[in-house]
Order: C-alpha cells, then sequence, then structure tokens
C-alpha cells in the first residue's frame, strides 16, 4: 500500500502546484491595454485626472483586471476617439518584445460610429439608414486594411504575446419598451452596423490568430431600451453617450477579456 501513498501524496502534491500556476502566471503578465473609448471606459463618469481627453477610468475592463489580477506591469494607453491611426501613431509604442498580453477594441471610430449616431438622432429614418449602409461600405471596403496594419504592428513589437481583439455591442433593444427619440428603423440600422463591425474585425483579427470576443452576445438583454441598460443613451456630458456604463464595463467586457486572457 505505502507505494499507492506515495503515488496518492505525489498526485496530491501535483495538483496543489497546478493550482498556483494560474494566479502566478496571471501576476507575471506583462499587459498593454490599447484602443478606443469602449477600452478606455468612457462612459463610466470617473477617470484618471491625468488621462485628460482619453478618459481612461478605474471602471474600465484593463484596470478593473489589472486590479484583479495583480500583472508585472500595467500599460493602459487606450483613449476616447482614437482610430487605427492614432493606435500606430501614439499607443503602439507601449508594446515591447517582454508584452505578454495585449487587449484592443478598434475599427468604430474609423467607421464614422459618432457621425452615425448624431445622422440618425437628427435626422429621418431614410437619412439614418443612407448614414448608417456608408458607414458600413467603409468598414467593409477601407477598414481591413487599416486592422491588418495596426494587427502587424502590435504582432511585430510583442511578438509572443497573446493579443485579445474585443468587439461592439448592439446599441438597442428592437423594439424597445422606451422612448429615446430614435425609431425602431433607426435601432434597426445602427445595430446592423454593429454587426458589420464584428464581421470585419473578427475576420481580420483571424486572420493574425489573435483572440476576438463577440460582445453582442454579452449584450442582449442589455441594451439600451432593455429591462437592464448597460450602455448610456444620449447623456451629459455628450461623449458619455452610446458607451458601456460601470456595468458594460464590469459584466459585459470584463467576463469576455477575462475568459480569452
Amino acid at each position: 500500500m505505502r507505494p499507492v501513498k506515495t503515488l496518492l501524496s505525489a498526485a496530491v502534491a501535483f495538483a496543489a502546484s497546478l493550482a498556483l500556476v494560474t494566479p502566478a502566471h496571471a501576476a507575471g503578465a506583462n499587459y498593454v491595454a490599447l484602443g478606443d473609448s469602449y477600452s478606455s471606459g468612457t462612459g463610466t463618469g470617473s477617470y484618471y485626472s491625468d488621462s485628460g481627453s482619453c478618459k481612461r477610468s478605474q471602471y474600465a475592463y484593463p484596470a478593473l483586471w489589472a486590479a484583479a489580477n495583480a500583472p508585472a506591469s500595467f500599460k493602459f494607453v487606450a483613449c476616447s476617439g482614437a482610430r487605427t491611426g492614432d493606435v500606430l501613431n501614439n499607443q503602439i509604442g507601449a508594446l515591447a518584445s517582454t508584452t505578454s498580453l495585449v487587449s484592443i477594441s478598434i475599427g468604430g471610430n474609423d467607421a464614422g460610429f459618432s457621425d452615425v449616431i448624431t445622422s440618425c438622432t437628427l435626422g429621418t429614418d431614410a437619412s439614418c439608414t443612407n448614414r448608417v449602409n456608408q458607414a458600413k461600405a467603409y468598414a467593409t471596403g477601407t477598414l481591413p486594411g487599416q486592422l491588418d496594419n495596426v494587427y502587424t504592428q502590435i504582432r511585430n513589437r510583442a511578438p509572443s504575446a497573446k493579443v485579445v481583439v474585443l468587439g461592439y455591442p448592439r446599441l438597442y433593444k428592437v423594439p424597445g419598451t422606451c422612448s429615446v427619440g430614435l425609431s425602431d428603423t433607426k435601432r434597426a440600422a445602427i445595430n446592423s452596423a454593429a454587426d458589420t463591425l464584428h464581421q470585419v474585425i473578427s475576420a481580420r483579427a483571424g486572420a493574425r490568430s489573435f483572440t476576438y470576443r463577440d460582445l453582442r452576445g454579452a449584450f442582449t438583454g442589455h441594451e439600451i431600451c432593455s429591462s437592464d441598460w448597460w450602455l448610456n443613451s444620449l447623456s451629459w456630458p455628450v461623449d458619455e453617450s452610446y458607451h458601456p456604463n460601470r456595468n458594460g464595463q464590469r459584466l459585459g467586457y470584463l467576463p469576455q477579456f477575462t475568459a480569452a486572457a
């Protein structure tokens, strides 16, 4: 029986060592958070004073993940309003050969997200649909090359990093249970833009063997005009509008990133 006990003891010791691997690995990560307002945390209402107009928040999923996992290093450079060119010009320098984990959401501003919302808020159903179609044409025609450039630079600068690309949720429940000044036609058109962004971003991330997380499912039942909003509608300041609130970051984005990271 002694050999059996010895084997059991060894197995228990091995299992115990495995239990320590995950937190130790997380603690050893060199994490860089890139991207736009959906990664900076715009919409959560509280921001680091030194982040200025980038509106980086302690309630954004990168900061929440870092607080829970204590990585060896954490560089938070995502910025409200960022486009692919801004990532290349102002954020990519945070990466290094030692970077082991990267997160990014990007592409919505390139496709004209804010202008789509403005057009749909102020215009007719027809003008809204037309502007959405323009954005979708940009997303399918021009955005793929821009994303390829960003993703290539990420891989070149951080050759060993796990790269997690996060998408965008649909903004509206259709039909909705509230009145926010937009018809169901407008809401459906805006949601269709999120679907197009999903198709484009997931394809380009997959082409680089990056991990892509689709946020549409996570936010289902939590859109604007649902019974439990994880997104702001028209808000003040205006740039807080149509972004994840604190629950959207904590309950929507954070679990998706954590599962991939």
